[in-house]
Parts: C-alpha cells; sequence; structure tokens
C-alpha cells in the first residue's frame, strides 16, 4: 500500500503538485532504476540515474516557485478582495449620504453644536415666528391708537381747562380793572 502512495503523485495535475509530490516521484523513479541496473554496473544507466536526478531537482525548484507564487497570489487576491469590500462599504456610505432627503442631514453626533432640528421642523418655527411678528404689529398698532386717542382726551381736557382758568383769570382780571377804574373815578 505505500508503494502506491507514492505512485499518486504521478496522477496529480502538474500546478497541484507540492514539494512532498516531487520526493515521492524522485522514490518511485529511483526504485525503478535500482530494478533496472545490473549487478555488473552499466555506465550508461549511472549516467542516467545522475541526469533524472537532476532534472527531478529543477522540478522541485519549479514546483516550489510555483507554490510560492501561487501563495502570493493567494494572499493578493484576498488583500484586493477586502481593499475591494472596503471601497465597497466606502462607496455605499457616499451614496447613502448623498443620498439623503432634504430633511435630514449627516451631523456628527458628539458635536455639542450640533443642528438639533430638521428642516421641516426649521421651516415650521420660522413661519410661527413669522405669524407672531405679523400679530405683534397689529397689536403694536392697536396700542398706538389707543395711546393717540387717550392723548388726545387728555390733551382735551388740559385745554378745556386751561380755557377754563384763563377764562376766569380774564374774569377776574376785568373785575380787578372795573374796581380800579370805579376807584379811579370815585376819587378824583
Amino acid at each position: 500500500m505505500e508503494d502506491l502512495e507514492p505512485a499518486s503523485a504521478f496522477d496529480k495535475d502538474p500546478f497541484e503538485l507540492t514539494a512532498e509530490d516531487v520526493y515521492d516521484i524522485s522514490y518511485v523513479i529511483g526504485r525503478e532504476l535500482m530494478k533496472v541496473s545490473s549487478p555488473v554496473g552499466c555506465p550508461g544507466v549511472s549516467e542516467l540515474q545522475y541526469k533524472i536526478i537532476r532534472v527531478l531537482e529543477m522540478f522541485e525548484s519549479l514546483v516550489n516557485k510555483h507554490n510560492l507564487t501561487v501563495e502570493e497570489l493567494k494572499m493578493e487576491q484576498a488583500n484586493l478582495k477586502a481593499e475591494t469590500e472596503r471601497l465597497h462599504r466606502e462607496l455605499q456610505k457616499a451614496s447613502s449620504e448623498t443620498r439623503q432627503p432634504e430633511d435630514k442631514a449627516s451631523v456628527d453626533l458628539a458635536d455639542p453644536n450640533r443642528p438639533r432640528f430638521t428642516l421641516g421642523e426649521l421651516r415650521e418655527v420660522l413661519q410661527e415666528r413669522n405669524e407672531l411678528k405679523a400679530k405683534l404689529l397689529v397689536v403694536q398698532e392697536e396700542l398706538q391708537y389707543y395711546k393717540n386717542s387717550l392723548v388726545s382726551s387728555k390733551e382735551a381736557s388740559v385745554i378745556e381747562r386751561e380755557n377754563a382758568s384763563t377764562a376766569s383769570r380774564g374774569s377776574e382780571q376785568t373785575m380787578i380793572k372795573k374796581l380800579f377804574n370805579f376807584k379811579r373815578r370815585n376819587n378824583p
């Protein structure tokens, strides 16, 4: 059974061979060469053995280099896959940020100066503020009207008082004049 295992390396795809498979192939070929070599020692067979060993050494180097290249390619593939996934996530994040409605903005939740309202809520607050300003202007106009009417009525009463006091002074002056005139006439 052990003899069949090293021979199975001959059945593998050349691109799937490992250094161990090359050692198995070398073992099988060496064993076969030992069977072929004669006890007298044929010089052609021993030269062939060295050439085969050299070819197997080169084959081992190529397999090792191929396996290293495959490993490097697998590592590069894994790195590229990770980079592609990262870029894909960033692209999805960027596209989701650009597709956000106007009412929703991307904000830093740790920022103490971040907006607390959506644009829609802000529009409602501004509209309510403008309505309140308009009502305030109407109330201020009414207040001014009432102030003017109060001032007018106060001015009218002040004017009436002044007219009354002027009239009474005028009548007092006339009385005083009459008395002086009377006194002069009587005291010549």
